[in-house]
């Protein structure tokens, strides 16, 4: 995916919108999974530790698309 602006509607939006918006999803996703096996209840802070896996799914997500 490359690093380029998409026109929509006459409005430019960055690509890292897509980043941040898939991030956010995953991100969601992995906080049920957490509660499902029952790993939710080790978390001393609950909006730190979102934020922190918000952050490292982001930089993944970007990292792991860099070459696409």
């Amino acid at each position: 995916m490359g690093l380029r602006e998409w026109a929509l509607g006459g409005v430019l939006l960055s690509p890292f919108l897509l980043y941040a918006v898939l991030a956010l999803l995953v991100t969601g996703v992995l906080r049920v999974v957490l509660a499902k096996l029952g790993l939710a209840r080790w978390i001393w802070h609950e909006a730190l530790f979102d934020c922190a896996l918000y952050v490292c799914v982001l930089a993944a997500l970007v990292a792991l698309t860099e070459h696409w």
